[in-house]
């Protein structure tokens, strides 16, 4: 089956908000992203999933990293890294890999966290974290996640050519579900969300989203919806929907030349009101 994402099923698929609520009421993410090289992942990823409702974000990146990220967003929370595998059952839901590097210690962390969800917890790998998974010879099945590659990262995981990735989407994003017994967002224009057998099409989002750092804005996005209890196929179709919308509202002011990923962040609860309130 193959549906396109309509702003009506995303508005009937929010998560719901209650007055009668704290901020535990909207969950608990871990966000471990970030290196010297790459704080701005660690902060987009971040800041974008409370700007979508998450209740509480934890930041997991290197120390002298730290005051530069708190200096522009104090809700932020932060945790270090040697911290994680005691502290990260008390998460429901994890994020792992925008700007992480790849490395012997941020490889060994990705194979730790895996390891150690419980299946309460559901997880979202994006970025340095796929690459690292395509590091493996045998690619080990995820319970509980969403993978947010790009066709690159994808061609990488598959070990197939890019070029039969980009003539192909819908395939590989349903053989990538299949081998990580997962939910598969494949990024690009009209991107893919598949469990392996239903396929969603994304109808929103523009050329403005093709720059740097907007990939981490949808793992934050993502993240937010999977905190406030959507299920994994759910959080993946309104996240990208969201995102794109974000995009969209974005270019319309800046033109699709001028959009940074920051601006799309702006632009998250525009996106919201449009879905909530604009027919």
């Amino acid at each position: 089956m193959v549906k396109y994402i309509e702003k009506k099923y995303v508005k009937e698929n929010l998560p719901k908000r209650v007055q009668d609520s704290n901020k535990s009421s909207y969950g608990r993410i871990l966000n471990i992203a970030g290196s010297v090289y790459f704080p701005g992942a660690a902060y987009m990823s971040s800041i974008s999933a409370l700007k979508t409702g998450a209740g509480y974000v934890t930041l997991s990146c290197p120390d002298s990293i730290i005051n530069s990220i708190a200096s522009i967003s104090p809700e932020i929370t932060y945790l270090n890294r040697n911290k994680i595998m005691e502290l990260i059952d008390t998460y429901n839901v994890i994020s792992i890999g925008c700007g992480l590097g790849i490395n012997d210690v941020s490889t060994k962390l990705t194979e730790d966290v895996i390891l150690t969800l419980n299946e309460n917890q559901k997880i979202v790998l994006d970025a340095d974290a796929l690459n690292i998974l395509a590091l493996y010879d045998k690619k080990p099945q995820i319970k509980n996640s969403i993978i947010t590659p790009h066709p690159k990262e994808l061609s990488r995981l598959l070990n197939v050519e890019i070029i039969d990735i980009l003539n192909n989407r819908e395939k590989y994003a349903r053989i990538a579900s299949q081998t990580f017994d997962c939910i598969t967002v494949l990024k690009g224009h009209n991107t893919i969300v598949t469990d392996g057998d239903d396929l969603y099409i994304n109808t929103t989002g523009n050329s403005a989203l093709a720059k740097a750092g907007s990939g981490d804005v949808l793992t934050g996005i993502i993240s937010a919806m999977l905190a406030q209890g959507s299920d994994l196929i759910n959080a993946a179709i309104l996240g990208v929907f969201i995102h794109g919308l974000a995009g969209d509202i974005a270019s319309e002011k800046l033109t699709q030349y001028s959009v940074l990923a920051v601006d799309v962040i702006d632009n998250i609860p525009k996106a919201l009101s449009n879905i909530l309130f604009e027919d």
